[in-house]
This record gives C-alpha cells, structure tokens and sequence, in this order.
C-alpha cells in the first residue's frame, strides 16, 4: 500500500544541501515565501510531510496548499500526515500486532496473499509494561519465585563468553559496530558483537556492575510470567518486515525514543525529513521536547500507519505558549511541569497544538521540555512542541549522535527554517498567544484523584483535610468529622504502627514522567543519602519502589554514590519500565489492608508519574498524589500527606533533633555539580549498546517463524480475535440498530480507565472466572495489560473498574441491570445475556465520554460487548476517533441537551436508522419506545470517518484492501 510516485507533484522543491551534495532535501521555503515564514513551526513539519508524500491520491495537492493557508484553513479542513515511523508498547502494542497476525488469517481467507500484511513503516516495540513489583527493598531471601528460573545466580553476575552473535542493527544512521553490509540505516545490516548480555559496565572504572537482586528476580518472573506474549513478539520480529522489538528489561517506551529511536532529522535513501511519530500511549508527546512532531493515537490509527496509510486530522488551531523569567531555587522541573498543566488546562487547549517560545525556553533543558511535553494529554492538547534550537544540539552532542550527522542536521533544518534563534527574520504567527511566567512557580503536587489538580505544597495539609470534608468527588472524600481523626494499629515485623487518613502506604519513583531528567532524580537521591545521615527512615509497611526509565538511570545513580541511600529507605531499582503507574504494584500486606477497611481510611499514594485517577494504583487507596521524586522521599519518611513541611518535622535524628525538609533539601547548585560529574557521554553510549546488543533471555527465547502465526487454543495470553469472523469481500450496506438496550448510564469525565482494563485482574470479576475455568489459580491471573492479547479477558475486563458509576445502580461498580430479566448483574453477563438474545446495545453518557489515556481496548471491549453506538454529550477525539475505527457510531446530543433534559431513564429501547448516504455532522432521529423522538448527531467529521464506520470499522477496510 505503498503510495505512488510520492512527492511528483513537487519534484522542482528538491535540492541538495549545501555542506554535502549526496544529501537532498524538499526545500520547502520556496514553496509558501512568507506565507511559510509564520507558519507554527509544528505546522511547518506537517507540509513537509505534506510535500513528501503527494501522489495525488492518499495525499492531494490541495491537502498541501491547505496545510499552507493555514491561518485561514485551520479549524475547518481535514488533512491527511504520514508519521515517518511508528512507536509501540507492549500493553497497546501487543492488540495492534495481534491484530496484524488476525488480518494475515482473514487475508488468506477471502483469498489474497497473506505475506502482504506487514508494516510499511519502521516500527519499533518496546517491552517495557510486562513488569510487575514482585519483588521490593532487600527482604527477599525466601521469597516465592511466582514466575520460574533460576533465583540462585541472583547477585553473581560475571560476563558471559559465548560465541560472537549477529543482531540487527536497529536503525541507528551510523553503527556502533562493524556492519557487514556497505550501507547505513535500519536493517541494512548487522552489528557483530563478542559478549551478549553483558552486565552494566561503571563507565569510570569498567568493572561489571551486578543487577540489583530485586531487578534480577523480578525480571526473572516477568519473563516466565509472560513467556507466550513475549514468543509472539519475537515471531512478530521474524516475520514482519520493519519491526524492531526492544527486549524487556531495557527501559521504558518514551525514554528508549528519546535516548535510542529518535533521529530528529530521518534519512532514506539520501533524502533528509524530519523525524515524526505516532504511537499506541498518549505520552509519545514527550519527544515533542526534542523537536520531534508526535503524539498518540491509539492501537487503531497506528495500525493505519503501520499499513501506508495517513492519520487524518482537522487542521489545527496552534497556542504559542510564551515561557519567561526563570523558575525559584526549589522548583524542579515537575512543578514547572504541573504549573504549565494546570495553566493550560484553565486556558483550554484541547484538541490544538502548544507551541513554545521566549526566553524562559532557553533556561529549559532537554530534560525539562520532554517533562514538559510528556504531561501534554493531561492539559488536553494533541502534542506540545519545543523547535530544534542550540540547546537541542547540545544535548545531542552530549547523548553521543554522531558528529558528522549533527553537523548535516543543522545545515538542513536551518536550510528549511525548523530551527528555532533568537536571530529568526520573523516569528511565527500563531491562533493565541499565552504568557507563563516562570517566577510564579512554587513546589507543587497534584492530586489526590486527577493530574489537573494542582497543590502547592505548602497547603497540602489544609487542602487534604478540605477533601476529607468535601462531598465525593474529584476533591472530595466526605468522611464524617468525628471519623477525621480516627487510626487504626497494626503489627507489622515486630514493631506497631498507626494508621489514619493521610497514611503514606505507596511511595513510588517511577519511570514515565521524570527518569529522563537527572536532575530530579539526583535531587531524590540526595534527599535520601540526607536523610539517612540525619537517622530518618521509612517505615517498613509502606510499598516504596524505583522504576527508572532505563539503566542509565541506574549509572548516574550509582556511579553519584546516591543509590545505596535510596535503597536504604526502601527505594531499591525494581527493574526497568512502567509498574506502579500502570497499576502493577504488587499487594499491599493484609495487615495494611484490613486497617484500611477497618477504619475506612483514605490512604494516600505518591508517585512521581502522570496518571493519578482513583483506584489507578491500588484499588484500596483512594487519594493518590503526583509529585517530584524527591517530594515522594520525602513524603514516604514522612509516612503522610497530612503535614505541613514548614512547621512540622520530618522526624528526629538519634539525639532527639528535630529534622526538616528544608534541612535535608539538596540545593540547585549540589545537584547541577554532581549531574555534571556523573551523566557524561559513556552512559549513554552504554544504553545503545545494550540494546543493539540485546539480552541472554531475549536471544535465547524460541518463536516460531512461520507465515502465519499457529494459535494455542489453550492459550490465555494469546488469541485470534474474531473481528474478521464476519468478513466479507465488500461492504454491506449500514445497517438499522433497531430496539437497542442501554447497557450502561454513565455521567461526565468517563475516561477510558473506567471503559478499558487496566491493573490487576479482580479475583470476583468475569476474567477471573474465566480463566479460572481454564485451571489457573489467582497467583497465574497476571495483569489486564499483559493479556491484552486475548480478546476474551479483555472483554471480559471491560467497564470492570471499581469505580464505575452507573446511575441504574446508583453507587460505584462494575456491575448494570440485565432488563429483560430484571437481574443486576457484571457488565459482561448482562452483555452476554443481550447478545444471546440477540438484542443490540448502547451506551448513554455525559461529558467528555473516554477522556484520559488513548486505548484502543475502550472501543474493542465495547464493541466486542455488542455496543452499537454511544449517546453522549461530547467526546474526547482520540476515543471518539477509536469507537468510529472500531465500527461503534457515535452520536452526540444536540447542545443543550441531553438524557436528563430530554426525560430518558434509559431503562427505554431506542431505534435509529442510518440514510443511504452519510455526511458529516448529519442530524439523525432516534425513538424510543415510550414513543419519545429526538434528534442527534452523528459525530463524524469527515468522508474518512464515514467510509470507514460503512466498511465496519478501519480493520475491515484495510484488511479487504489486500484481498
């Protein structure tokens, strides 16, 4: 599905660049002359990409010179962008390339050629959200090994002599090793490496580092607990031609982008672009922090890409986000990042593009802007783009890019004006502008049950006994005035502790939102190595954790001398990728549990991530705090939010000393002198080549490689998904949904956490019950993200959050009421009772119906259900675009209306019937069968989105192009 003759409509724009002939380039200033010059330099990207890929048919002409008018364009026209190359974890990764394993079957079926089905761009997958916390602190010796292996090697980790070993190159422009073949770039050739699965090597002494025991273990169970997702990706390396699967146990998706995948400017076949991206987690954005263009659109849209096809988006407004003064001394880069959310958040940037510039960008690391940009879909916004500047170059310099490469960069990006200086000839032009003064910022956290809600430390305390006042809520725990000051004793390894509200029992310093910026990871490491100086300490019943990024995390760290301090407070590396965040914290003790329910305590979790909904972490802790890595510290040896770091002590040192955060606080300058000393060139250098070289495990794990991929019918991990069981050659004409149920009745902010399953698997939900029918026991359950794969639990594990509120059952849970029967029942049963009887289903909803993470299971569950369309007020676009490529309609009141104002109970039927021919935002009728009519819309915003909601959805429509 390649597309043709891309680019000849623009040929006369190719030139070649000045420092080196061989290089050519789309010299796309001379396309626009000063209409160009204001462009957003976001939008800039997207011409070229535009430019590039004209052939008339995927991408028009026209789409070109829109993307140009876009002063005046934006907001009203669709256009088509061809990311250069796609990012994948394995949690949403895993259904894309089931789904691409599914589609060779249906190919084969309907009688095309199966071998076509592969990816058309490069692909990378990242296995970094099978980790769970098995493991934590030092207290493992006699611990169960849930997961197999060998448990005994654990700290005695030599390197391993083996025979030299060929991998491939993974895309870097120039090797790190000898390649045999002449050529430079992805798959082009292979690095020949003599050691495999070397330890870490200390960069200053060159002596193996042993894993940490707990990295050791709980890498040791994770791949015993997911060795059948794991043989699927490695036969998805085989056979699918550009897919490149980055090993468990090397870092985390968006730090591996940044430190690894990223090229900032693409080369292919000579021809220079610029680097862009899309990917299943909404958090591809942080790239945007290095000046690359990308964002998440879900498993769907990225399976379009994969297969030569364009994301298609409404040409967007662009908020130039003005940065000026510079942030106070005790600021880290999260309080910035959490002080940007919440303004721009209060501003409304959603659906747009934040762009930023001023002076306050200069002071910005690279660090600081991916932070920045990686918190982008908690405001709202598609993407947050920081230019190339000189700082970019810098940091690249640093991170090791290849000299000569850095040098053609710049010449190119200056050479079609994508690089950001104070001596531009002309600013960009942009829809708004808005001003953030850096001065402003104060030491924040956000929580306890969204991102958006920002505290500044300072009123911590206050502001968390306002919740325990407030009414149930997104601020509000409404526990009654005589229970606020209740606690509850427990015994925990000899010694007794107090619980109360505002208990600390999940500290975690976590990979997603801060590993890649040293700065505060040092800043937590120093807090610590303090602390422990002073006689502080954790108490033992509190989950602690420190998931880095990836292992440079762990060079700095321990080469800075501040690890062993972590550790000593229960902060020991767990291993490498998303766990606390994802809801893949083990446990909590039983004796911590049952206080909790006991006192009906709201406990409290701090994390240094970007998600924080109730119930995310633990379903028994119901405020959760994000915060800087070392305000986590700090609250873990506080063992409470309820505190006001101002006038009361962390605790006492030996002599009975008062200690106080601010006596422990390491200062910028500290920080700045050690991050100096230790993150230097050679660790970044060590990443690359631990992943061109791989791992023990990885190299030595058997996959098959056969055309299509042989299915276990016993498997609980893997399953062909019946998307396709219907297939046929052409469309069928858009049936009527006649007589439909309401499956469930929902409210406002319904995000995609409450529709998809996430987290560990409930003993009492409907995946449990399944796959204990299939002889596992509760200890083999795992979690929803790793058995994302199977269709079966997954729909099973839709709308299973706790914290659903369904207004036929009047308070939160999982459950609906079946009508017919009058039963009230699991979502799932009741869905299967409908589907048995053949009776189709909708969904009423409020406000920003499936807001928050992009996941393409929110639209596949459902559907898999027998959802047929969804009734809400508004949508978040990502899930909305899902439920359409899924073959779910959408349609939306008209505004000012909704169920309560149009008198629905929802315990009616509805029937709607779908014209002939569907336009966008075409006005339907709907009856139910009290009699009631009434109008709304169908919420589809371009012919795209028709053809593909006519052909059932985007799976159907590609996979009859290959037949």
């Amino acid at each position: 599905m390649d597309a043709p003759s891309a680019g000849y409509a623009f040929e006369y724009l190719i030139e070649t660049l000045n420092d080196n002939s061989s290089k050519k380039f789309f010299n796309i200033p001379k396309l626009g002359g000063t209409k160009y010059d204001v462009l957003p330099y976001s939008i800039r990207v997207l011409l070229e990409a535009a430019v590039r890929n004209c052939d008339g048919f995927l991408m028009k002409k026209e789409d070109v010179m829109n993307i140009l008018d876009w002063k005046t364009k934006q907001n009203i026209v669709e256009v088509p962008f061809f990311p250069a190359r796609v990012l994948l974890q394995d949690f949403t990764g895993i259904p894309a390339m089931v789904d691409f394993a599914a589609m060779r079957e249906a190919v084969k079926t309907l009688g095309g050629d199966p071998k076509k089905v592969h990816p058309a761009c490069p692909t990378d997958l990242t296995v970094d959200h099978s980790l769970q916390i098995d493991f934590s602190k030092c207290a493992i010796q006699n611990a169960p090994n849930p997961g197999g292996g060998d448990l005994q090697k654990i700290g005695k980790l030599s390197p391993l002599k083996v025979q030299p070993k060929k991998l491939p190159c993974r895309g870097q422009t120039t090797c790190r090793g000898s390649c045999d073949s002449g050529e430079l770039g992805r798959n082009s050739g292979t690095f020949s490496s003599q050691i495999e699965n070397t330890p870490i090597l200390c960069p200053f002494h060159l002596q193996p580092v042993p894993e940490p025991e707990t990295v050791f273990k709980n890498q040791e169970v994770e791949f015993g607990r997911n060795r059948e997702r794991l043989q699927f990706f490695k036969w998805s390396s085989r056979v699918f031609k550009n897919v490149a699967v980055i090993p468990p146990g090397t870092g985390m998706a968006h730090q591996v982008n940044l430190e690894y995948l990223s090229r900032v400017v693409f080369e292919e076949k000579d021809l220079l672009f610029p680097d862009s991206v899309v990917g299943t987690d909404s958090h591809i954005t942080m790239v945007n922090g290095l000046g690359i263009l990308g964002w998440g659109v879900g498993g769907i849209e990225t399976e379009a890409v994969m297969l030569g096809l364009p994301v298609s988006l409404t040409l967007p407004e662009v908020v130039g986000c003005e940065l000026t003064g510079s942030s106070n001394p005790f600021v880290t880069s999260i309080d910035v990042v959490l002080g940007i959310t919440k303004h721009l958040r209060q501003v409304g940037v959603a659906g747009k593009f934040v762009e930023f510039f001023g002076s306050g960008v200069s002071q910005l690391s690279i660090v600081d802007r991916t932070t920045i940009a990686n918190m982008c879909p908690e405001y709202g916004a598609i993407l947050s783009f920081f230019p190339v500047d000189n700082v970019t170059l810098k940091h690249l310099e640093h991170t090791g890019f290849d000299k000569a490469k850095l040098k053609s960069m710049e010449t190119y990006l200056k050479a079609v004006k994508l690089f950001q200086n104070d001596q531009n000839s002309s600013e960009p032009e942009y829809s708004q502008v808005i001003q953030i003064n850096l001065n402003s910022i104060v030491p924040s956290v956000s929580g306890p049950k969204r991102p958006q809600d920002r505290v500044a430390v300072t009123d911590m305390k206050s502001d968390f006994q306002a919740c325990l006042n407030e009414k149930v809520g997104f601020k509000g725990f409404q526990i009654a005035a005589e229970k606020q000051n209740d606690t509850i004793s427990i015994h925990y390894e000899g010694s007794e502790y107090k619980l109360s509200h505002g208990s600390v029992v999940i500290a975690a310093v976590i990979s997603c939102t801060n590993n890649c910026n040293p700065s505060v990871m040092l800043a937590a490491g120093l807090l610590a190595k303090k602390a422990v100086e002073a006689g502080l300490c954790v108490k033992p019943y509190i989950r602690t954790s420190l998931s880095p990024g990836s292992g440079m995390v762990t060079h700095y760290l321990s080469s800075s001398g501040v690890l062993p301090y972590l550790s000593k407070l229960g902060f020991e590396i767990v291993g490498y990728g998303c766990s606390t965040c994802v809801g893949n914290t083990a446990p909590l003790s039983e004796v911590v549990l049952n206080a909790v329910k006991q006192g009906d305590l709201v406990t409290c979790g701090v994390l240094s991530g970007n998600k924080n909904f109730e119930g995310r972490l633990c379903d028994c802790v119901r405020a959760n705090y994000l915060a800087s890595p070392p305000l986590v510290v700090a609250y873990a040896i506080a063992g409470t939010v309820n505190i006001d770091f101002q006038t009361e002590p962390l605790g006492t040192d030996p002599t009975g000393k008062n200690i106080y955060l601010h006596d422990i606080w390491p200062s910028r300058e500290e920080v700045h002198q050690v991050e100096e000393e230790h993150v230097i060139l050679s660790m970044f250098k060590a990443l690359k080549e631990k992943i061109e070289i791989g791992n023990k495990r990885w190299n030595s794990l058997e996959a098959p490689d056969s055309v299509l991929f042989p299915w276990d019918l016993k498997s609980t991990y893997i399953r062909c998904p019946s998307f396709f069981d219907k297939l046929t050659k052409e469309p069928v004409a858009l049936q009527p949904i006649e007589n439909a149920h309401v499956l469930l009745y929902l409210g406002d902010a319904v995000t995609t956490d409450h529709i998809s399953p996430a987290g560990s698997i409930a003993r009492s939900s409907a995946a449990a019950k399944y796959l204990t029918n299939r002889g596992l026991t509760p200890r083999e359950f795992n979690s929803y993200g790793a058995r994302r794969g199977n269709d079966a639990v997954m729909t099973r594990g839709t709308f299973a959050n706790i914290k659903l509120f369904n207004k036929f059952i009047g308070k939160p849970a999982p459950k609906t009421v079946h009508f017919p029967s009058g039963q009230t029942l699991d979502v799932f049963e009741a869905a299967e009772l409908y589907q048995k009887e053949g009776i189709p289903l909708i969904i009423l909803a409020g406000k920003k119906y499936g807001s928050g993470n992009s996941r393409d299971w929110a639209a596949k569950g459902p559907y898999l259900l027998g959802v047929k369309a969804v009734l809400a007020e508004s949508y978040e676009k990502i899930h909305k675009d899902h439920l359409i490529g899924i073959g779910i309609a959408p349609l939306q009141f008209l505004p000012g209306e909704n169920a309560d104002s149009l008198g629905l109970s929802g315990r009616e039927t509805f029937s709607l019937t779908f014209p002939e021919e569907l336009s966008p935002g075409i006005t339907l009728n709907i009856k139910t069968s009290t009699g009631k009519v009434f109008s709304v819309i169908a919420s589809f915003e371009n012919d795209v989105e028709i053809t593909l909601y006519k052909h059932g959805g985007l799976l159907n429509f590609v996979a009859r192009k290959f037949s």
